[in-house]
């Protein structure tokens, strides 16, 4: 029995740990463009929006996935193993963000929020997944 009450409070914690990563997650894409995110996606059902921060959220989940599935045996070395690359995570996306704001025409943040649907939110949201990809392989 005390197995699963460890268990519990184990997955509890992670969860925990999940939850702030993809709040984390939704003040990044908040922050980098323009307006209120969730404005644009409840109010003005702004599908670009939605998509570049579905694919922002399925990226950190996919972070901290790969990251509690290969965890330490050492507990609290796992929880902060696991903060540590969702928010290395975070950092990248944002840095990926920016260097394809960089090398593309416009500004990619506005272009994202765009009531009219762009090629660029799947661009932006395939590199939201990759960056995931990668960064979830160098845990394994």
């Amino acid at each position: 029995m005390s197995d699963i009450v460890n268990g519990l409070g184990r997955a509890s914690a992670y969860g925990a740990l999940g939850v702030v990563l993809l709040l984390l997650g939704i003040f990044l894409v908040d922050l980098l463009t323009p307006g209120k995110l969730g404005r644009q996606i409840w109010e003005d059902r702004n599908r670009n929006a939605a998509v570049v921060l579905s694919s922002a959220l399925l990226g950190i989940g996919g972070i901290v996935f790969t990251s509690i599935w290969t965890t330490y045996d050492d507990f609290a070395k796992g929880l902060v193993s696991t903060a540590a690359f969702g928010l290395l995570g975070l950092v990248m996306m944002a840095v990926a963000f920016l260097v394809v704001d960089l090398v593309t025409p416009g500004k990619l943040g506005a272009t994202l929020v765009d009531p009219e649907p762009h090629p660029a939110v799947w661009v932006t949201a395939s590199c939201n997944l990759a960056v995931s990809a990668v960064l979830s392989a160098s845990i394994a």
